[in-house]
């Protein structure tokens, strides 16, 4: 599992977000962060073992990687100059979370070759189920170094689940990424389209295999060439959306461990996608990003009720890119 761009996740608890105001914090939460460190957590609480690589630099990079050994997460980490950034979410009990994102360190070329260089060592040497890569890239990184990270899963045989933006989102389609999963808003952004589904064949005819659309409050849909599975948000859930959208990475890598994979990818069904939905639920329920409790998930996996107001859209979700 790659977080490129890892974090000191801060979030603040108000009575009321209000702009231009001084305001009285009512709660503090600190974690380890960044999307993909989020992922791992979700998975771990279920779990699934995970691994972590990630760069990172100064006080607050030894913060993340003394937090990870607290919370008994493996990691390797690989030193930078830069330091490591930091993200604030704002959230209150009416409005949707405010987040402030830093832009990440500056990257040098050879600290991203020893990032790739710890990531070939794994899939290597500890037979992973799958290779996840989620989360931005720093300001200014070359996003050919996750197709490099796609293509060296690909080499080996190994499933990989990309959640990235931009041109890293390109780029992982173009190396043959076995699933791309972007929110609406990343995929038309990235590929220039004006709908989903024109979006997602650009990307499958770069070469990704399947295409998972977060769609937030109209839940989540599975692009392949031929074919649209599609999957309505788990309805009824009100509560902090941040990392949401993590928490359905982890549901949808969990599902697809257990699924055959063929020349044309993954198996991604609607059992599937639900499994994705009542993670990303399960997440909402919880104060901060990067945990489900597995009760919600069970309940939310078991409940036919799609009758009631959705859930909060997740279509930024996670450590803020």
């Amino acid at each position: 599992m790659v977080t490129p761009n890892p974090a000191v996740d801060v979030t603040y608890r108000v009575a009321e977000q209000r702009i231009g105001e001084t305001q009285r914090v009512l709660d503090v939460a600190r974690r380890p962060g960044g999307k993909g460190l989020n992922v791992g957590r979700v998975l771990d609480a279920g779990g699934t073992e995970t691994h972590a690589v990630l760069p990172l630099g100064g006080p607050a990079g030894r913060w993340v990687a003394d937090a990870l050994d607290e919370l008994r997460l493996a990691h390797t980490d690989v030193a930078v100059t830069g330091e490591t950034r930091t993200t604030v979410t704002v959230v209150d009990d009416h409005e949707h979370p405010t987040m402030f994102g830093e832009p990440g360190p500056h990257v040098t070329a050879a600290e991203w070759d020893a990032v790739t260089a710890s990531v070939e060592w794994l899939l290597d040497t500890a037979g992973p189920t799958a290779l996840v890569v989620s989360g931005s890239l720093p300001s200014g990184a070359d996003p050919a170094v996750v197709a490099t990270w796609v293509a060296a899963a690909r080499a080996r045989g190994v499933l990989s689940l990309v959640d990235c933006s931009g041109d890293a989102l390109l780029a992982a389609a173009s190396a043959g990424a076995t699933v791309c999963k972007p929110n609406r808003g990343e995929l038309l952004e990235a590929t220039g389209a004006t709908d989903e589904r024109t979006g997602a064949l650009l990307l499958l005819g770069r070469g990704a295999a399947v295409v998972v659309v977060s769609r937030g409050a109209d839940g989540i849909a599975a692009h392949t060439v031929d074919s649209i599975v599609e999957v309505p948000a788990v309805a009824g859930v009100t509560g902090n959306p941040t990392g949401a959208g993590d928490a359905a990475t982890a549901g949808l890598i969990t599902a697809l461990a257990a699924r055959p994979t063929d020349a044309s990818g993954p198996v991604v069904d609607e059992s599937a996608l639900r499994t994705a939905a009542a993670f990303g639920a399960a997440a909402v329920l919880r104060p901060v990003a990067g945990e489900v409790d597995p009760d919600d998930v069970r309940r939310f996996l078991t409940s036919t009720d799609t009758d009631t107001d959705p859930a909060p859209s997740d279509d930024r979700t996670g450590s803020p890119a």
